[in-house]
């Protein structure tokens, strides 16, 4: 694995060692920094400020274009500070960090969040940031379809668009990378005069925290990864792992709702709930559906499905937009939900950004298979076990179809950096296995565990004391707990 000796520059142009000044990074570490009034209104009522910093197109080349990353800051204003905490990616990647203060400080308490500088950052791409929006015409993540029809079409619309993405941005996607974003961190680090900078990373944030972990291991304090991912699998082998927990969610999904069939009419059995559901792939299959002015096809289906069951609270949602999709698979004409509106309609602005990053990073980052075969062997293996999600989470991927090869080598992750990992056991979004696995690459870390719990993404944004004690108590001491923790699952009022 190649490092760049920018890393070290960054840190000189800090402490202003005059070997290094005719090195063309070192102009971007001494740039002011110009907080302002935050546009976003959470962000501005919480007392943060915000700033744009100027950061290189391409780090090998300094001199070239540069383009600005969007952060935000909520001071440290009690005693005994500890440092600086940036909250990493939501996730995605495409996710936005910009709010990243607001959400970290409630998680953590006023007198906690008082001791840390609180950073937010929309990554480059992203946001407020120079950001990309490839016109995507909707999700790039489509199941394959029923037969070799359905995966030729999907071909065709991962083709279709890498085109669009290629024809707005082709300059700016080869330095849309995950490692790019960590050199990225690094500089605001360097900004802000902070020696380390602790970091909290949710879902994709987790695989970005790492990769900076490993890129710049001394500058890297407190280290929290939230619903993580296995760096080994990253990016193309982390799809096909979700289709089994996607599987499991739609099991216990499907047996709720057979007990609520009077209500729902899906079916009296979980069997036959889970018949229901694969008989409206089916039908759509045959011709889409028809609902209000929105049409979804046997591609849309269990995307949309897998999108909307990903937190075990909610049941009697997901079963209202099943129901919706079964009285449409029998040709009834009614008004869609917002819900059911929000998933079949085009992408706006802020989902074609996120979507577009999903595409960006992924082939940046890393090179896919490039024989459609390949998928395909995949998808015919999954659907015996994985009906509804196999032919998803194995679908054929964008990056078979990128004209170009990634710019580095993607980065090997292992390291014995402290860590805490907090995971719940029944994610489908980044499945509880590959949280081990990162565990093991990081034998320094803990892991936090929620079992019985399927949800993706907990601390600060799902309810467990268990699981926001244990971050806190690292963040506030820098000490992990001696031994691995479990978390149950709470009642619920």
């Amino acid at each position: 694995m190649r490092i760049t000796a920018i890393a070290a520059v960054l840190t000189l142009g800090l402490t202003g060692v005059a070997a290094a000044a005719t090195d063309p990074v070192v102009p971007f570490t001494r740039q002011a920094i110009e907080w302002k009034t935050c546009q976003d209104e959470e962000l501005a009522k919480a007392g943060a400020r915000c700033a744009d910093v100027t950061v290189p197109l391409d780090y090998h080349n300094p001199t070239g274009r540069t383009i600005t990353v969007a952060i935000s800051r909520l001071a440290a204003t009690g005693k005994g500070r500890i440092g600086v905490l940036m909250h990493g990616m939501g996730g995605g990647p495409g996710g936005r960090g910009l709010n990243g203060p607001a959400l970290t400080s409630a998680a953590m308490g006023p007198g906690l969040a008082a001791r840390y500088d609180l950073i937010g950052m929309d990554p480059r791409g992203v946001g407020r940031s120079t950001r990309i929006n490839c016109g995507l015409t909707g999700e790039w993540l489509r199941s394959a379809g029923r037969d070799r029809a359905g995966f030729r079409r999907t071909i065709a619309y991962e083709k279709e668009q890498v085109a669009r993405c290629q024809e707005r941005h082709a300059d700016l996607l080869p330095h849309i990378t995950t490692r790019n974003t960590a050199r990225d961190m690094d500089l605001i680090r360097a900004l802000l005069k902070a020696p380390k900078m602790s970091y909290i990373g949710t879902s994709y944030g987790t695989y970005l925290g790492a990769v900076y972990t490993e890129m710049f291991p001394s500058r890297v304090d407190r280290l929290v990864l939230d619903s993580a991912l296995d760096p080994a699998r990253y990016p193309v082998r982390t799809f096909p792992d979700i289709g089994a927990a996607n599987e499991r969610y739609l099991d216990a999904w499907a047996s709720w709702t057979a007990g609520r069939n009077a209500e729902y009419r899906l079916g009296a059995t979980r069997r036959k709930v889970r018949a229901t559901v694969e008989g409206i792939i089916a039908q759509a299959a045959r011709r889409p559906l028809e609902i209000g002015q929105y049409r979804a096809d046997e591609h849309i289906i269990p995307s949309l499905l897998a999108g909307i069951m990903s937190d075990d609270r909610y049941f009697a949602d997901q079963a209202g937009v099943v129901r919706e999709l079964h009285r449409a698979a029998k040709g009834e004409q009614f008004e869609p939900s917002d819900t059911l509106k929000e998933y079949l309609s085009p992408p706006d602005s802020g989902l074609d950004n996120a979507l577009s990053m999903n595409v960006a990073i992924f082939c940046g980052d890393a090179p896919a298979p490039r024989d459609p075969e390949w998928y395909w062997r995949n998808i015919q293996r999954s659907r015996a076990t994985q009906p509804v999600y196999g032919p998803l989470a194995n679908t054929v991927f964008p990056c078979a179809f990128w004209p170009t090869a990634p710019v580095e080598a993607p980065t090997k992750v292992g390291n014995n950096h402290p860590a805490l990992i907090v995971q719940s056991t029944g994610d489908t979004r980044t499945v509880y296995e590959g949280a081990v696995a990162l565990h093991r690459t990081l034998p320094a870390s803990r892991m936090v565990t929620l079992r019985n719990v399927r949800r993706h993404a907990l601390y600060g944004v799902y309810p467990n004391r268990c699981v926001t004690e244990a971050v806190n108590a690292y963040l506030a001491s820098g000490t992990l707990p001696k031994t691995n923790v479990t978390c149950q699952r709470e009642p619920t009022a």
